[in-house]
């Protein structure tokens, strides 16, 4: 047999073993540069997929006197600790719902043939800010369709399924693994590694029958396996330290996805605690409405539909207001979690202070399937708030000019993220 067909097939065996690693797009190389100097900054990253009424939602008003619409009303008390910006939206990301996993991506064309995602913004930033906490990111959902949607997409475009279960987050957040646990998943590190070394050896004696071309392809290849290894390494030392102590008991799973608020608000919680604990400083959150059935809107009513049929509401006044008491109580929920993050104080600051917090939607108005003027609210971050920052409604700016603003605020220095123009929103 030819020599050269060997070492081949088993180059492509060692393929298989690199793609079978994708959580580990999660984990960034031990290398990375990383700053204590400053302060940590964190974000909180939230989409519900459905969106919210636009007219009670944006203000009429501009710039720092504008007056406070019906849903930014609930925030009064907070009114300078955020900015409500319109006239945002992802250029060329058009088809209703299909757009709900490029939120953060901003990737163009979901309805076209071979459409690929690309690398979301929390993933983006894990990746430049190296391995400073346990989680790179903590990809969070409510009702979610974990198999078909989420916020958090890898570079080559593939999903990272969102945790749904309080409790399994609770778990691997703060309970430690026996000594004997620990061990196993050392072991099993170790044995990726040594995986990734005998690909290593094979590659090497399969790159000598290579042409220019295809040994500069081995060669980046390569290079990722290389950076799969020092992910590794930083796997092992997170394994060996203990985990944050928290006086809180692991929480009860909401189940019944009518209980639409209670799950919302129990994974608001577990973010804020990870972000709390310094066990990551990255969390997405999906809350997906589109998947929500007929919900529990107060004690002992339910809504007459599900969430997505009462969307398409055709400015039916019963379905309408079901909305409008529906988005209420979600930006009830941020208001606590605002009053949470401003009561926690770290060194000298708010937590809030330190904490970006982004609520929108792939949906500018979920009845027309409309994606332009998307709702978007960014909280905490320390920036110059109490302002409502508008852009042309008919001629949209990029939403990733904004992540920009977002990425340089946590220190990652970069000029083009998405569809970005190079000019962060300045504010």
């Amino acid at each position: 047999m030819d020599h050269r067909k060997i070492n081949r097939r088993r180059f492509l065996r060692g393929v298989g073993v690199s793609l079978a690693l994708p959580l580990l797009d999660s984990l960034q190389s031990a290398s990375a540069k990383v700053s204590d100097s400053q302060p940590p900054q964190r974000m909180l990253l939230i989409s519900n997929n459905l969106g919210v009424l636009p007219k009670p939602f944006f203000p009429e008003g501009t710039g720092r006197g504008y007056e406070l619409s019906p849903y930014l009303a609930e925030l009064t008390e907070f009114r300078n600790d955020f900015t409500v910006l319109s006239g945002l939206s992802h250029p060329d990301v058009e088809g209703g719902h299909s757009t709900e996993n490029c939120f953060l991506t901003a990737a163009r064309g979901p309805t076209k043939s071979g459409f690929r995602n690309t690398i979301s913004l929390d993933q983006f930033a894990a990746e430049q800010m190296g391995p400073v906490t346990r989680f790179p990111t903590l990809n969070l959902g409510v009702n979610i369709d974990k198999a078909n949607r989420s916020l958090s997409w890898t570079r080559d475009g593939v999903l990272l399924p969102a945790e749904d279960s309080a409790n399994a987050l609770f778990r691997k957040m703060f309970l430690q693994g026996n000594a004997a646990e620990v061990q196993r998943q050392l072991y099993h590190l170790e044995e990726r590694g040594s995986i990734l070394d005998t690909l290593l050896d094979d590659t090497r004696q399969f790159r000598k029958n290579l042409g220019r071309d295809d040994q500069s392809r081995l060669d980046q290849y390569l290079t990722s396996v290389r950076e799969i290894e020092e992910r590794l390494e930083t796997a092992r030392q997170w394994e060996t330290r203990a985990k944050p102590a928290t006086d809180q008991t692991p929480p009860n799973d909401i189940r019944d996805p009518k209980l639409f608020f209670e799950k919302f608000d129990l994974m608001l919680s577990m973010g804020r605690l990870a972000l709390e604990t310094d066990s990551t400083r990255i969390v997405t959150l999906m809350v997906d409405a589109f998947a929500t059935p007929a919900f529990l809107l107060h004690p002992g009513q339910n809504t007459t539909d599900g969430y997505h049929n009462l969307s398409h509401h055709g400015q039916s006044e019963q379905k309408m207001k079901q909305l409008e008491d529906a988005d209420l109580q979600q930006m009830v929920l941020l208001r606590k979690l605002f009053q949470q993050l401003s009561e926690t104080i770290e060194g000298e600051d708010r937590l809030l202070d330190r904490t970006m917090i982004l609520f929108g939607s792939n949906m500018g108005d979920a009845n027309t399937h409309n994606n332009t003027n998307l709702p978007i609210l960014l909280a905490g971050g320390d920036f110059k708030h109490g302002q409502h920052l508008a852009f042309k409604h008919d001629n949209n700016k990029p939403l990733s000019n904004l992540f920009l603003t977002m990425l340089h605020k946590l220190g990652v220095e970069t000029d083009t993220f998405g569809s970005s123009t190079g000019s962060p929103i300045d504010f």
